[in-house]
C-alpha cells in the first residue's frame, strides 16, 4: 500500500502540522471529528494539545469508545504529547475524572516537565528512525513513569535535569512520543509511522 489513509484526531491541538507531515510521508489524511469517520482508516494520529480538553471532547462527540475499540482491535496509532497521555493505560497527576483511550501498557505522568514556560528542547536518539539524533521539542510534556513487559522504550531524554526519562515508546503497532516532531523539520517519526501503517495494512 503506497498511500495509506490515516486519520488525524481533529478536536483540538496541532492538527494542521501533523496533517502536513503525514502527507509529506505519502499518506492520505482524513480529519476525524465523528465516529463514522473512523471507517476505512488504516491508522490514526492523536496530536498534542490539552489532554483534559481532548478527553472531554472525545466523550462529547461520541468518539471515546469507538476509538478504544478500533485501537484495541489493531488500528495502528501514533500519539504525540497529549496523544501519549491518551494512549496510556494509566495516568499520574491526571484530573480525577480524566479518561484515556489506552492501548499502551504504561504509566504516564501528565505535565511532568512543567508548565508552558518550562518548554525546552533536547537531543533524543531513536533507533526506530535512524542513527542520527532527533531535536525533540517538549511543550508541557508528559513522560513515561513505568512500562509493562510488552512495551519497547524507543527514546529517553539525554541531557539536563530530566536525563534518562522515557519519552518515546512502542507497543505493537502503537507509537507514542512526549515531544512534538511536527513542529520541527525532522519528520522521521511520521515517516516511520506511515511505514508501520503500510506494513500493518499489508499483513
Amino acid at each position: 500500500m503506497s498511500s495509506p489513509t490515516i486519520g488525524v484526531l481533529a478536536l483540538q491541538g496541532d492538527v494542521a502540522e501533523h496533517r502536513g507531515a503525514l502527507q509529506r510521508a505519502g499518506a492520505q489524511v482524513v480529519a476525524v471529528r465523528r465516529p463514522n469517520q473512523l471507517a476505512g482508516l488504516d491508522g490514526i494520529l492523536l496530536p498534542g494539545g490539552e489532554s483534559t480538553t481532548i478527553d472531554k471532547l472525545l466523550r462529547a462527540f461520541g468518539l471515546m469508545d469507538p476509538l478504544r475499540t478500533a485501537i484495541r482491535g489493531g488500528l495502528p496509532a501514533y500519539g504525540s504529547c497529549a496523544g501519549m497521555i491518551l494512549l496510556a493505560d494509566r495516568l499520574v497527576d491526571g484530573r480525577s475524572d480524566q479518561q484515556t483511550i489506552g492501548g499502551i501498557d504504561m504509566t504516564v505522568r501528565r505535565n511532568a516537565f512543567g508548565r508552558q514556560v518550562d518548554s525546552f528542547e533536547s537531543t533524543v536518539h531513536m533507533p526506530l528512525v535512524g542513527d542520527s539524533p532527533m531535536r525533540a521539542v517538549f511543550i508541557r510534556a508528559p513522560w513515561v513513569e513505568a512500562t509493562g513487559e510488552g512495551v519497547e522504550i524507543l527514546g529517553r531524554v539525554e541531557d539536563g535535569p530530566a536525563a534518562g526519562r522515557i519519552v518515546a515508546v512502542r507497543q505493537g503497532n502503537i507509537i507514542a512520543t512526549s515531544f512534538h516532531p511536527e513542529v520541527t523539520a525532522d519528520f522521521r517519526v511520521h515517516d516511520a509511522f506511515v511505514d508501520l501503517v503500510r506494513l500493518s495494512a499489508a499483513s
